[in-house]
């Protein structure tokens, strides 16, 4: 019996970990601070933000990115959730100027209401831009399937994930709370979407 709890707890630790990092994708998990000449740890063109859940931590990523060098362009993606405001790009990108950036360096998608809308719409800025690279930044949970919908519909953009590192929506004790299994439940099954509507075409 005693042999059997150890087992399951084993593999519940293990189902939990992998899970976890399937999600949260992060492709500079072994990357600085700062770029560096390191393979797969080089600037890139722009960062981008997409708005939802928890955005003002996913702003603050990009922001610190971009002061950190890694960019020397952001793009925010986000219609307004009400719409008698202003979009939710453009609060971001208040924050953004609030923070010392310059409005120059920021690009705004204001009419994105899904991440498929806000991986297709980024397409006209990243052709004005000239982007062939960018760090993509989104909560979490969001990041595999975000990473998905970008990499599908720009397909000469290299996307590259990273996650907020800290999200009122996520963490690592995720599978403590009901609303963190709702969201991981829910963004398996919009990827498990992604993929069938893949093959059917």
């Amino acid at each position: 019996m005693i042999r059997y709890l150890i087992a399951s707890c084993i593999i519940f630790i293990g189902f939990i970990a992998g899970f976890s990092l399937y999600l949260q994708s992060d492709d500079l998990g072994n990357c600085g601070v700062a770029p560096s000449l390191e393979i797969g740890c080089e600037a890139v063109d722009a960062v981008v933000a997409v708005s939802g859940g928890d955005t003002g931590a996913r702003t603050r990523q990009a922001i610190d990115l971009y002061k950190n060098g890694w960019a020397n362009k952001l793009i925010f993606s986000g219609a307004a959730q009400d719409k008698t405001g202003p979009s939710n790009a453009a609060a971001m990108k208040s924050i953004a100027v609030e923070a010392g950036i310059s409005d120059e360096d920021i690009m705004l998608d204001e009419y994105s209401e899904t991440t498929k809308q806000n991986a297709e719409n980024s397409q006209t800025i990243f052709s004005q831009l000239n982007v062939k690279k960018v760090i993509l930044v989104t909560s979490g949970y969001h990041q595999r399937r975000a990473g998905l919908e970008f990499s599908k519909r720009n397909s000469e953009v290299k996307i590259i994930n990273h996650p907020t590192s800290s999200d009122k929506d996520w963490s690592i004790w995720w599978w403590l709370t009901p609303k963190g299994w709702w969201l991981a439940m829910s963004e398996t099954v919009k990827i498990i979407i992604f993929y069938i509507s893949g093959l059917a075409r």
